[in-house]
This record gives C-alpha cells, structure tokens and sequence, in this order.
C-alpha cells in the first residue's frame, strides 16, 4: 500500500503542475490580448 500511496501522491504533485503551467498559459495569453488591445487603441488615438 505504501507504493500506491507513494505513486498517487507523486501523480497529483505532476498533475498539479501541469494545471498551474496551463493556468498561467492561460492567464499570460490573456495579458498580452489586453496589451495588445490597449496599444492597438492607443495607436489608433493618435491618427
């Protein structure tokens, strides 16, 4: 039992940081949309 528990417990701390890699992915892809968004406005300001 202990060699499951040992195995569980490695796999949840893997899936764990597979989630937070694409959670900030996510979060990052977000940002730079906004960036993006806000220079292109800014741009078009100042025609």
């Amino acid at each position: 039992m202990k060699n499951a528990t040992d195995s569980a417990t490695t796999l949840a701390g893997v899936l764990q940081l597979e989630y937070n890699k694409a959670r900030q992915q996510s979060i990052t892809n977000e940002i730079l949309d906004i960036a993006g968004g806000a220079e292109a406005l800014a741009k078009a300001e100042k025609m």
